[in-house]
Parts: structure tokens; C-alpha cells; sequence
């Protein structure tokens, strides 16, 4: 897997939890989870596919 892409994978997931997290409780930074999901897509997005198959 190319690393930018699993960074960009993780981000994305850490922000989905986060937001869950917030949408339960509110914690100061919550609004924080949506830029993570945001910067996790575009990461995924500029790593020119590798993660589903784009050649290395």
C-alpha cells in the first residue's frame, strides 16, 4: 500500500470516529473531525490510486 494513500486512508477514519465521538459528546475541537475527513479524502485522492490498484 502507498504510504501517502494509508495516511490519507487513516485520517479519514480517525475523523469518521471523531465525529461519531462528537455527535454523542461534545468535546472543544470536535468541528476538527470533518477537516480530518476532508485532508484524508484529498490524500487518498493525490496519491494517484495506488491504494485500489493504480500502478507503482
Amino acid at each position: 500500500m502507498h504510504r501517502l494513500a494509508g495516511f490519507g486512508l487513516l485520517i479519514s477514519v480517525l475523523g469518521v470516529v471523531g465525529y461519531v465521538v462528537g455527535v454523542l459528546y461534545s468535546y472543544p475541537g470536535r468541528s476538527f473531525a470533518i477537516t480530518a475527513v476532508m485532508v484524508g479524502i484529498t490524500l487518498c485522492a493525490i496519491s494517484e490510486g495506488r491504494l485500489i490498484g493504480g500502478e507503482e
